[in-house]
């Protein structure tokens, strides 16, 4: 029997079945089941294989031997294929965009980089048609609220306080299409503007932050909901000043983000990140800059010059050179590190790479699962997880084998 119901569909539209693959349900992973696809929906969502004897309707994609897990969202990514969101360059925007799709990532949220008020609002207005066009799922302004002390990949000249009024002209700028913006809560304005943030429904993200264990809590009381790539560019936890790594780790109403890529993080602090928050509080994202499915060699990340060597990118020149400037990383290897080096589940690490950040960017009544009814977003993945086909709300962008 189906778990659900079938959606309704015009008896004309065209339907495939993904049949023979073991299938990640939020139910759990189960063995050689099938997907049916119509309409760029998913249809019928089975716990066993087709039965060529009860008849078939629709082409059908034998998948036995492979994974079908749902298409990953990543809430945090600044570039990819050699492009970059900060260019505000539509076809450029859209290179970006592609690179990630191929790599399994269904869903993006396009973030920003530090840079003039003025760069920012005309970055954001250019984004937001690609919003308003379903490219994207919203934007990210990380910076320039941020602390000079842990400005990372960020220009310190370009960073301010997080005043209020600031932070509502980036929001007007976007149009309605801001989902999240990252600042310093220690900073003046900080709290206010955590509040700001919080009443307009935008995620109000703390990172690039030097602040103390109260001060995060405060923030957490305002109404912050998640850690910007949590243990990059803030203060170690320490055992006489825990920070805002102990804070944001123990309070139930943060999600952390992680960068799952090998570099940011050690494979034992990930771990222990995910143990303490929980499968249910975790998202892995990229971070990607425009290196991310491309080879080493200098790429620029906003107003910056990034070196890129062994798939690792810093800053190449400036008061900040050598710091970690984001990634190279795609969510596809996110994932596979997860569950082949981390320890991690298959379900704890859909959890992480899908449903989580669907939950919080507001989409997971269309994504972030593979359930009927919802857009058929979705990732195949062979025996070693590595992406042999992606599907996009039907469309195939990636065509597995006898597809």
């Amino acid at each position: 029997m189906a778990q659900q119901q079938s959606a309704q569909r015009p008896s004309d539209t065209p339907r495939t079945i993904l049949a023979g693959a073991r299938i990640a349900r939020p139910s759990g992973v189960v063995e050689r089941g099938r997907i049916t696809v119509e309409g760029g929906l998913i249809g019928d969502v089975h716990s066993r294989d087709l039965d060529l004897a009860e008849g078939v309707s629709g082409s059908v994609v034998d998948l036995s031997g492979h994974l079908i897990v749902p298409g990953f969202v990543d809430m945090h990514v600044h570039g990819g294929g050699g492009g970059s969101f900060s260019s505000a360059d539509p076809e450029e925007c859209m290179t970006v965009v592609d690179t990630h799709r191929r790599h399994g990532t269904t869903s993006m949220v396009a973030s920003t980089v530090t840079g003039e008020l003025p760069d920012l609002a005309r970055q954001a207005a250019a984004l937001a048609e690609l919003v308003q066009q379903g490219e994207l799922a919203g934007i990210h302004f990380e910076g320039p609220f941020i602390s000079r002390h842990r400005c990372g990949a960020h220009q310190p000249e370009l960073l301010r306080d997080p005043d209020p009024a600031d932070v509502r002209k980036l929001l007007d700028a976007a149009h309605g299409t801001a989902s999240m913006m990252t600042l310093a809560p220690e900073l003046p304005g900080g709290p206010d503007s955590v509040r700001l943030l919080a009443d307009a429904g935008v995620i109000a993200a703390l990172g690039h932050t030097d602040s103390s264990y109260d001060a995060t809590r405060e923030a957490i009381d305002a109404g912050a909901t998640v850690a910007t790539h949590l243990f990059n560019a803030m203060p170690p936890l320490g055992h006489r000043a825990p920070g805002p790594v102990a804070a944001l780790l123990e309070d139930e109403r943060i999600t952390v983000e992680l960068i799952n890529d090998g570099t940011h993080l050690h494979p034992a602090v990930l771990q222990l990140a995910v143990r303490e928050a929980g499968a249910e509080r975790v998202a892995f994202i990229t971070d990607a800059m425009g290196a991310a499915g491309m080879n080493d060699g200098t790429y620029p990340l906003g107003p910056m010059q990034v070196e890129v060597k062994g798939g690792v990118a810093r800053i190449s020149e400036g008061p900040t050179a050598g710091s970690i400037a984001g990634s190279t990383l795609t969510l596809d290897r996110a994932f596979q590190r997860a569950v082949t080096v981390d320890g991690l589940t298959v379900d704890q690490a859909v959890q992480a790479l899908s449903a989580n950040p669907a939950r919080l960017l507001g989409i997971d009544d269309r994504t972030g699962a593979l359930q009927t009814g919802k857009d058929a977003d979705l990732v195949v993945l062979d025996a070693a997880y590595d992406v042999v086909g992606v599907m996009r709300r039907g469309e195939w962008l990636v065509r597995p084998r006898g597809a």
